[in-house]
């Protein structure tokens, strides 16, 4: 990319260097924007987010919150927060956990996490509604390289939670976390489901139960 006064396509991967990358990202008309870069290239997300995306982002992030909570586990859960390490990456996963030790470890007021200082979130979750197969392809590598501990894709049009454990420089599928012990995904994923046909309160509930079950 060689022209910044040309306009970017959006949702779709643009050949740049660092820097041209810094000054896109840096253009108002990108303020509200989500933004990636990975191997040369970097992604801007526009999409206006659907009744849908913004409705699974909040029952994921209650849930992950009361299951927290009952357990007694110290998280931080950041939403759209930037990670960059300069030169080579930036993500802005729509939520991010900071587990245990970690939780508290990002000091207030920071602005982008700079990964050269901080380590990576122990949990990234991409919800996806348009993004699904670069959630599960070029994202799920970008976290690889990250080093973050956990990644899982929230299938907004099926239903469906795919959740991965980073192993051995790859990623491997799960079925309960491993950052949060005893959290199964089938359950998260059954209160997806009725959330298609009952109240937020009503699909807590369901959580509560089902978290009380296994302690």
């Amino acid at each position: 990319m060689t022209n910044l006064q040309v306009k970017i396509p959006t949702d779709t991967w643009v050949s740049a260097t660092w820097d041209e990358y810094l000054q896109t990202i840096e253009n108002p008309i990108y303020a509200k924007a989500k933004s990636y870069y990975y191997q040369g290239r970097f992604r801007i997300e526009m999409s206006p987010l659907s009744h849908d995306h913004a409705k699974d982002n909040s029952l994921i992030n209650i849930a992950l919150g009361l299951f927290c909570y009952m357990k007694n586990i110290d998280n931080n859960s950041l939403t759209n927060c930037s990670y960059r390490k300069i030169g080579f990456q930036e993500v802005q996963p729509d939520i991010s956990y900071y587990i245990g030790d970690n939780a508290n470890i990002i000091p207030r007021g920071t602005s982008v996490v700079d990964l050269d200082t901080y380590p990576p979130p122990d949990l990234v979750i991409e919800i996806a509604n348009t993004s699904l197969s670069d959630d599960k392809g070029e994202k799920r590598l970008i976290y690889e390289d990250l080093k973050v501990k956990e990644y899982w894709i929230v299938d907004v049009k099926n239903v469906d939670i795919i959740a991965f454990t980073m192993v051995d420089d790859g990623s491997k599928r799960i079925t309960e976390s491993q950052v949060l012990p005893g959290l199964l995904i089938d359950v998260l994923k059954e209160a997806l489901q009725q959330s298609l046909s009952i109240s937020q309160n009503q699909v807590i509930a369901f959580l509560f139960s089902q978290f009380k079950e296994r302690e």
